[in-house]
């Protein structure tokens, strides 16, 4: 049957036309001339699909884009050049058929089309800026976008060739063309789209440049000396990557939970990268990291006293990123972290590495006198960095839920380890397999430094650290215990 014999009949009432209209544009997705019996192309149609079209692009265009973003007005340009090239080809072919009723055709079944695509991937935007997709997903949802697009208009291609009767060989000459032509057409202005983020250079006010020192000196001024013949604990947290809150956050709960709770305030410092936090908290910084490690091993007993040290950041093997635009920083290597933490003459120390990869951390930490907690294993990420979340899953898991509810440090890891096995499970995420190593003087003392932090005792330790001082030794090899994960 020619198109210049094809019959529309509009039916009475405008929700019966729209309903027919997204079922003849199923028919054509799925490569079926049925739709022509469908469609239902009145102008009325084609401006409420427009519109639709429009307003789910503009949907997904804005659920898709980054803190900052603004309407980027030759992204609407491009979008709107496709479906007025459908409405000239639709003017096109009824003029050569001598059928009018087929102007709207072609872009009404287009912009159905374009709709529904539009809301499903708006759907799976929302999904995935909630960390609620598996991980594995976030890599071909750009491939899974670009075949929607020419999924739509391939299939509309396909059903008008098919009705003119076009040679098969024909038909795969128009399609691979088409192929080529939207793909690199959708590559080309891929960054243009409908909300485009700003370039915002990033700018450093004059006061900061004055106000960190005084930051930092003020901070560690605060750091009191430890009481003699007492074991008092010290904390010391670092949130390395400055684009995304959730460090931040993890770490000042992190430091409110041990001075709250466990009574290290006056023993506590914070080192926070943050773009917004430059004239409130000192930054952190190798030279800011050595300066609170020496300073906190000056205030502390080397005996008796013990250090919790948290970073919290992005991660790659054996380093984590230390980042704070528009100042360049050298990222925080496992090994200058060791040498830091040495010369420091810090002995007793718990550690804990909330970063993907952190497992590479525990080759260079581990010591007889150290406890090294990493959120993952050395070749595994680690989960939670999104900007909506306050804390990653493993801080979650380990600072907020589990140490709450245990009084030993191995405890609380073996519950937070499978919290955070099964969060990830659900979210189809592979699994990151935190890891705790506890070194083999640190295992005999660590019962008696927990009671001091969990049961806000203060037994002395001199006597258990003589005995064991004599053995220790940085040249011996180290003896690790690991934790298993229940």
């Amino acid at each position: 049957m020619s198109l210049a014999s094809l019959k529309t009949v509009s039916l009475q009432r405008f929700s019966l036309n729209f309903a027919a209209n997204i079922i003849a544009t199923l028919w054509m997705l799925v490569g079926s001339t049925r739709a022509f019996s469908w469609v239902k192309p009145t102008f009325i149609q084609f401006a409420v699909f427009a519109l639709l079209a429009l307003g789910s692009n503009v949907l997904f265009s804005w659920l898709a884009a980054e803190n900052g973003s603004a309407f980027n007005e030759q992204g609407l340009v491009s979008y709107l050049i496709w479906p007025m090239i459908i409405l000239l080809g639709g003017i096109i072919l009824a003029r050569r058929a001598g059928n009018q009723a087929l102007v709207f055709v072609p872009v009404i079944l287009w912009l159905v089309a374009d709709t529904l695509s539009a809301l499903l991937q708006s759907l799976v935007q929302f999904f995935g800026s909630y960390g609620w997709l598996p991980s594995w997903s976030y890599s071909l949802l750009p491939i899974l976008f670009l075949v929607l697009f020419l999924w739509q208009t391939l299939a509309l291609l396909w059903i008008f060739s098919r009705r003119l009767r076009v040679p098969w060989w024909e038909r795969i000459i128009v399609i691979i063309g088409a192929v080529a032509l939207l793909t690199i057409w959708q590559r080309n202005v891929a960054d243009q789209p409908i909300f485009k983020q700003i370039p915002v250079e990033p700018v450093l006010e004059e006061a900061a440049l004055y106000e960190q020192p005084k930051l930092l000196q003020q901070a560690l001024d605060r750091i009191d000396p430890s009481v003699p013949g007492k074991s008092d604990w010290y904390f010391m947290g670092v949130a390395g990557f400055s684009d995304q809150n959730v460090f931040r956050s993890e770490i000042n709960k992190v430091r409110e939970l041990f001075d709250v709770r466990f009574g290290t305030s006056g023993h506590s410092l914070a080192l926070i990268n943050n773009n917004y936090t430059w004239l409130d908290e000192p930054i952190a910084t190798k030279t800011s990291i050595l300066r609170g490690l020496k300073t906190i091993g000056q205030q502390m007993s080397a005996d008796e006293d013990v250090l919790f040290l948290t970073l919290s950041s992005h991660g790659d093997q054996n380093f984590i990123h230390l980042s704070n635009p528009p100042l360049s920083m050298d990222n925080l290597d496992a090994t200058w972290l060791r040498e830091a933490l040495d010369a420091s003459g810090i002995r007793w120390r718990v550690i804990v590495v909330s970063a993907c990869y952190s497992g590479s951390f525990i080759d260079e930490l581990a010591s007889p006198t150290t406890v090294v907690i990493t959120a993952s294993a050395a070749d595994k990420m680690s989960f939670g960095c999104t900007n909506t979340a306050e804390m990653t899953y493993f801080g979650q898991a380990f600072f907020a839920e589990s140490l709450r509810e245990n009084t030993s440090f191995s405890d609380a890891f073996k519950d937070a380890a499978y919290r955070v096995q099964e969060r990830e499970l659900y979210m189809g995420f592979e699994p990151s397999e935190p890891q705790m190593v506890i070194g083999s003087l640190m295992e005999t003392a660590l019962p008696a430094f927990e009671q001091v932090l969990f049961d806000k005792t203060q037994p002395s330790l001199a006597r258990m650290t003589d005995s064991t001082n004599a053995d220790i030794d940085s040249t011996l090899p180290v003896n690790i215990i690991a934790a298993p994960i229940d």
